[in-house]
């Protein structure tokens, strides 16, 4: 797919994996819907840009109302969209006996209710092109569910099966679905908790800027899957073929994601 003049709805783009993915699809020749909650941050990155390359739209997508502000605005683009990027995301970590009833509910509006709603509404728009896309930014705790993350991997693990779903239910079309995975990110997400926990667990972060470059290659070539970093790629791969090795390797660990769960 050539991104070149190509109109782009990109959610969480105020986040730090979504604010350098908006930097490099901008760099790649695209017109970027830049959609988040966050004004102040939006409008930096449209001020780094070059005039009418980047787009502000501030929505919250986890409510009706957020969602048909979005719709509304695309079906008014003088270049319809035909790319939508799926980059918003909240998190939770925490042992799953600590989060209320409203914070999972929340989160599952956010990770996956809203993702399931936009794309069914935006659905018609995307299939007026000869080809178009829907990239869903997930997340190795959609392959591999992690103690800590339970409720966040179950939001994941539900979107990667609605990307596979969608993939195979127009597989004969124009239209594709892709589903891509960062590791650790080195980015605001992560709460001071998980940060220390990534540090005594010696677990790998990447860049922002290499992430979004890593991502935007993948859109461009048309995967449907990818899972960024080693060793996590090989143990996304471990949990679907042999999961007891995994739990072995995690059970060993519990101690430590306890202890930084309850900080």
């Amino acid at each position: 797919m050539a991104l070149t003049d190509r109109t782009v709805l990109l959610t969480g783009a105020s986040g730090g994996i979504g604010s350098a993915l908006c930097d490099a699809l901008v760099a790649a020749g695209a017109r970027v819907v830049a959609i988040g909650r966050d004004d102040a941050r939006l409008n930096a990155i449209v001020a780094r840009h070059p005039s009418g390359r980047v787009a502000p739209l501030v929505a919250d997508l986890a409510t009706d109302a957020g969602r048909a502000h979005l719709v509304a605005v695309a079906g008014t683009l003088q270049r319809p969209p035909s790319l939508l990027v799926l980059a918003h995301a909240q998190s939770a970590f925490g042992l799953f006996e600590d989060q209320s009833p409203e914070a999972l509910r929340a989160l599952i509006d956010t990770n996956l209710t809203a993702p399931m709603l936009l794309i069914h509404a935006l659905l018609p728009m995307l299939k007026r092109h000869e080809q178009a896309a829907v990239v869903a930014v997930g997340s190795t705790f959609g392959s591999l569910a992690f103690p800590g993350f339970a409720a966040y991997s179950a939001t994941k693990f539900g979107l990667r099966g609605l990307m596979e779903g969608l993939a195979r239910e127009h597989a004969d079309s124009g239209l594709r679905f892709q589903y891509l995975s960062p590791r650790a990110t080195r980015t605001a997400f992560n709460t001071p908790q998980v940060d220390a926990m990534n540090r005594e667990m010696k677990v790998a972060q990447d860049e922002p800027a290499d992430v979004a470059a890593q991502l935007v290659a993948a859109i461009a070539s048309g995967r449907s899957r990818l899972q960024l970093g080693w060793p996590e790629k090989l143990f996304a791969r471990l949990n679907g073929a042999l999961p007891g090795l995994v739990d072995r390797n995690l059970k060993s660990q519990l101690s430590i994601v306890r202890r930084h769960a309850r900080a």
